[in-house]
């Protein structure tokens, strides 16, 4: 649509349309800016074609780079293109005059450039302003005015070009253009078709932009003065310091408030904690150099310097690099490794550096604290280890009020300053042997520690400043888990470390302890030889233990006198024989649990759990005449005396079907003991055991001696489930045995048993004492003369062969 400049513009048209970034033209404003992207040039174009009219509309969203109609504001400004010239860079330089406010109706074009429909809102030459508006000028003008002085990027040539104006329409898209406003804000005056909508708007938006001004100012004076007040201090130092340096005082009290202000100002603290050490400085400042109260303020700011309260280390979680350490460094262990790297990847996926707090428990000398660390490492975390044994007084944890004479933080606090980051992994060791007296609870203080809802507050006695714990990966290790108070428990991942079979022990003295103790011996290459059967020798004979720490310290005694013979020149190389192993150790020192030699009337191989690990538990009974005497030995305890005499009634309750006269108990004496006497042992499961050993001696029928046992026994004869069934399965691997009975209700279990196990040892579960009896019990036999029930007449056919299945059901 061809139109002559001298002619008044027609109501509506079409005319080519320009998009704006960032950037809005309002009528009778002049403005040049560069075009590059192809619609914009082609809308350019085809603008010089029809009579240099274009329509220049904003983008909602700037960031767009190629603009879709729906992207567009629907009210723009009808300009006239009056000069156009190419950059060296491709781009278009443009000059534009606005003419008139174009509501878009439709757009006709939208492939090559955006070509539109428009209705324009032409304002007349000549307003009538009313009273109302002419306030609003005046309003308006005054704010601008005080805008100006207030602005750092006007001056009063802006304002002088716009109070000359006459015509309130033009009046009030110039000051507009004037002001730093976003494309929205301008947007909406450049819709304001109504002059008194648009003056309204403007005074608005010029009334908040004139508070936002004043209170920049005011922030700079504030600025200002503390800048001024820095500068006043730092004059009045340095005439101090030349004062003190002419007085011969060079090392006195101002030289140690410089060095503490120094350490201040080169790391970050937290506002609280800054305030706080400036606070404390300033007091030490005022405090004579002779008072003993400046010792005691110098170190806690000292303390409260030396934390990290913001200092993160970079923690990597490689899953790959942290599979290849736990499997370098600990033989074994799967599922343990398994739930680590399973931890590990959580915390990879949910970017969070803290997490559940670990417990691991077991035995002594399974790796706990090893493990600990090589998670440490895997992560490429700071570790830190905090032992708690012995720990009876809280303040250990929490730290000693400062007003105590030689006041500390806790181990707590130490151990983070120790670490020089705020995300270390913290090994809390032994808490199972943290105690309780009229100091306090420690343990009560570590629900604090360990809580991850409490812990990013901790406060420490000495400290009286929070500190946030809850980037720390707490992992505590435990012997025993019963120990520890329930709500302490209650806060941590147990994951469970029970003892090495004989075959791994024998990988991990060959892989790790014995390279250990050679390179510190002195030992490397072949000056030390040592065979797998004599390792094994040395595992069997000479320790004693659920993990390889006596191991490692026989392997040593071993190179300590291999080390003494080469040094005295006897011989360069050592081959250590089982002969030359009894030489150096003594004569052997634990038959390991080895099964009976054969089978025996009255003696049954059980299992039992001890803090060292499993262990085997032969159990016997004697048959002598007597008046129904029940006798206990063996130093029993509660628990396991009532076990043997539930096992006795039970057996009394099944005299029928063992075709045992019901009054047999009047003319024997039943004597169970449990061999080793000086050593306590209490605990239920031996029920079935002293069973199976009552009804052997009375029936006298052998149980086989590589069948071992554990469970619980009832008055009816059921079999209840039992704890500890890994730790006495591989006790049972140990001795040799080759069957073990377990409760039914412990199958569930069975997937915890390590497969070397499995494939050497046969698990019976078992619901009933009849089924113990069918598996454990071999042929009937002959009564010795000497046996109290020897020529009974009711002891021939005794125990049906058919009932309890005899040798066949064992094998």
């Amino acid at each position: 649509m061809a139109i002559e400049q001298s002619e008044t513009l027609s109501r509506r048209g079409t005319y080519p349309l320009l998009p704006l970034r960032g950037l809005l033209v309002y009528p009778s404003m002049v403005l040049h800016f560069d075009v590059g992207r192809p619609k914009s040039v082609n809308a350019l174009e085809q603008a010089m074609v029809d009579d240099n009219f274009i329509v220049l509309a904003s983008q909602e969203d700037g960031q767009i780079d190629e603009p879709k109609a729906e992207d567009l504001f629907r009210v723009g400004t009808l300009a006239r293109v009056k000069q156009m010239s190419k950059l060296p860079n491709g781009t278009i330089r443009v000059v534009v005059e606005g003419l008139s406010r174009a509501q878009i109706d439709s757009f006709v074009e939208t492939d090559d450039y955006f070509k539109v429909n428009v209705e324009l809102h032409n304002e007349p030459d000549s307003v009538r302003t009313t009273a109302e508006m002419q306030a609003m000028i005046r309003s308006v003008a005054q704010q601008f005015e005080q805008y100006v002085k207030l602005s750092r990027k006007l001056d009063q040539e802006a304002y002088a070009a716009v109070v000359d104006i006459d015509h309130p329409g033009r009046f009030a898209d110039l000051v507009a253009s004037q002001l730093p406003l976003k494309v929205k804000e301008k947007q909406d005056i450049l819709e304001a078709f109504d002059i008194e909508l648009r003056l309204e708007r403007l005074l608005q938006i010029l009334s908040d932009e004139r508070e936002v001004l004043e209170l920049e100012r005011k922030i700079h004076q504030r600025v200002r003065k503390q800048m001024e007040k820095t500068q006043k201090e730092y004059y009045l130092r340095e005439q101090m310091k030349a004062i003190q340096r002419e007085l011969g005082d060079r090392e006195g009290r101002t030289a140690e408030i410089e060095e503490l202000r120094a350490k201040l100002a080169e790391k970050q603290f937290p506002t609280n904690v800054y305030e706080k050490i400036e606070k404390e400085i300033n007091r030490l400042e005022r405090i004579p150099a002779s008072s003993a109260e400046g010792t005691v303020a110098r170190t806690y700011i000292d303390w409260l310097l030396c934390l990290p309260w913001v200092q993160e280390g970079k923690a990597v979680v490689d899953l790959a690099r942290a599979e290849r350490i736990l499997n370098e460094e600990h033989y074994g262990l799967e599922k343990i490794k398994e739930r680590i790297l399973e931890f590990i990847a959580v915390q990879k996926l949910v970017d969070k550096q803290a997490g559940p707090v670990i417990c691991l428990t077991g035995p002594p000398g399974v790796g706990k604290t090893s493990l600990a660390r090589s998670i440490a490492k895997s992560l490429k975390r700071p570790f830190v280890r905090a032992s708690l044994g012995g720990v009876r007084d809280e303040a250990e944890i929490r730290g000693h009020r400062r007003t105590y004479i030689g006041a500390m933080p806790g181990r707590i606090i130490q151990g983070m300053k120790q670490a020089d980051v705020s995300n270390p992994v913290f090994l809390l060791d032994e808490i199972d042997k943290m105690a309780s007296d009229f100091r306090g609870d420690p343990a009560s203080a570590m629900l604090e520690v360990l809580d991850p809802e409490q812990n990013n507050t901790f406060s420490d006695h000495y400290i009286e400043i929070p500190f946030d714990l809850s980037n720390v990966m707490f992992i505590t290790t435990a012997n025993n888990l019963y120990q520890i108070p329930a709500p302490l428990r209650d806060r941590m991942e147990v994951i469970s470390l029970s003892g090495y079979t004989e075959i791994e022990k024998l990988h991990i003295a060959r892989a790790h302890l014995l390279p250990r103790q050679r390179e510190k011996h002195a030992l490397k290459g072949d000056r030390l030889r040592i065979s797998d059967e004599v390792l094994q020798e040395a595992i069997r004979h000479y320790t004693r233990e659920a993990g390889v720490r006596q191991l490692e310290r026989v392997i040593a005694t071993v190179c300590r006198k291999t080390a003494r013979m080469i040094a005295s020149g006897e011989q360069k190389r050592i081959t250590v024989t089982s002969n030359m192993l009894q030489t150096f150790l003594g004569p052997h020192k634990f038959e390991f649990g080895q099964m009976e030699v054969e089978d025996q009337v009255g003696v049954v191989a059980g299992l039992a759990w001890t803090e060292m690990g499993g262990d085997m538990l032969t159990i016997e009974v004697s048959i002598v005449p007597g008046k129904g005497k029940v006798v206990l030995t063996g130093q029993l305890g509660d628990v396991m005396k009532e076990s043997a005499q539930t096992a006795l009634s039970y057996v009394r309750s099944r005299a029928r079907q063992l075709q045992i006269p019901a009054d047999f108990h009047e003319k024997v004496d039943i004597h169970v003991h449990v061999p080793e006497g000086a050593i306590p042992k209490d605990g239920p499961s031996a029920g079935i055991t002293m069973a199976t050993a009552i009804a052997s001696a009375l029936t006298n029928r052998p149980v086989y001696r590589d069948v071992a046992m554990t469970g619980e026994v009832t008055l009816r004869g059921r079999v209840l489930p039992i704890g500890g069934l890994k730790e006495k399965s591989l006790a049972a691997h140990r001795a040799g045995i080759s069957t073990i009975i377990m409760p039914k209700g412990n199958e569930k279990d069975l997937v915890d048993i390590p497969e070397i196990v499995q494939e050497h040892v046969k698990f019976i579960p078992v619901a009933h004492m009849d089924d113990v009896l069918a598996v454990a019990l071999g042929p009937e036999g002959t009564l010795d003369e000497n046996h109290p029930l020897h020529n009974e007449d009711w002891f021939t056919g005794m125990f049906s062969a058919e009932k309890f299945g005899g040798e066949e059901a064992h094998q």
